[in-house]
C-alpha cells in the first residue's frame, strides 16, 4: 500500500513534513533539556523548563510514532544513482536506528516521571495531565532512567550529527539528489 504517488525520485510530503517535525523537535528538547540540568537555575524557572521539556517530548514521541507507522505504508524512494549497495543498507540501517531512539529517548523521559517518587504531574502545554505509566516508583529506577534517558539523547545528537554530514557530503562533494529529495526537490543535480 502506497500512501503517495508523488514518484521515486522524492519523499511524499508527509514524510517530509513529518522528518523536520521530528528533527525540530529533538534538536529543540535537546537544547532545552541542556537549559534546564543547570544548577545555576531559578527553581521555579526550572519547573517550568521541565513541564516545557515534558510536553515537547511527549509531542516529539507522538509525531515519531506517527511518523513511524506512516514509513510502513509511504512509497520509499528508489536508491539514488551511483549509491553503492553497502551505502544503501548503511543508510537504511541509519535511518532505523534513527526511528528506533525517536521513540526510546522520550519513553524513557516518560519513565522518568513515571517512576519518581516525587509523582510530579506532566501538564502538556497547561492543557491536561498526561498519566504516569503503571510502573513501580523509587529512586533507583528514576536515576537509572535518568542517564538511559541522558545516554540516549547524547547518542541521537552524535546520529543526527552524522546524518546531517552524510546529507550535506552527498549535497556538496558527491553532488547528488540525497538532500534535495528530502527537501522536497524532483529531479537530478
Amino acid at each position: 500500500m502506497h500512501c503517495h504517488a508523488k514518484g521515486p525520485d522524492r519523499y511524499g510530503s508527509l514524510t517530509i513534513t513529518l522528518h523536520w517535525l521530528v528533527a525540530v523537535l529533538i534538536l529543540g528538547l535537546i537544547m532545552l533539556g541542556f537549559v534546564m540540568t543547570r544548577g545555576s537555575i531559578d527553581p521555579a524557572l526550572q519547573f517550568s523548563l521541565f513541564q516545557w521539556h515534558k510536553s515537547f517530548g511527549m509531542l516529539a514521541l507522538l509525531v515519531s510514532l506517527i511518523r513511524f507507522v506512516h514509513s510502513l505504508f509511504a512509497a520509499q524512494p528508489k536508491p539514488v544513482a551511483g549509491i553503492s549497495p553497502l551505502e544503501h543498507r548503511a543508510a537504511r540501517g541509519m535511518h532505523h536506528l534513527l526511528f528506533l531512539l525517536a521513540l526510546a529517548v522520550p519513553l524513557a523521559g516518560w519513565m522518568i516521571a513515571s517512576v519518581s517518587t516525587l509523582e510530579i504531574p506532566t501538564f502538556a502545554f497547561d492543557l491536561f495531565v498526561i498519566p504516569h505509566l503503571p510502573v513501580a516508583k523509587s529512586d533507583a529506577a528514576e536515576a537509572w532512567w535518568t542517564t538511559a534517558h541522558a545516554v540516549l539523547a547524547y547518542l541521537v545528537l552524535a546520529l543526527v550529527a552524522l546524518h546531517a554530514s552524510v546529507a550535506l557530503y552527498h549535497h556538496y562533494v558527491r553532488r547528488d539528489s540525497v538532500l534535495l529529495r528530502m527537501l522536497g526537490f524532483r529531479g537530478h543535480r
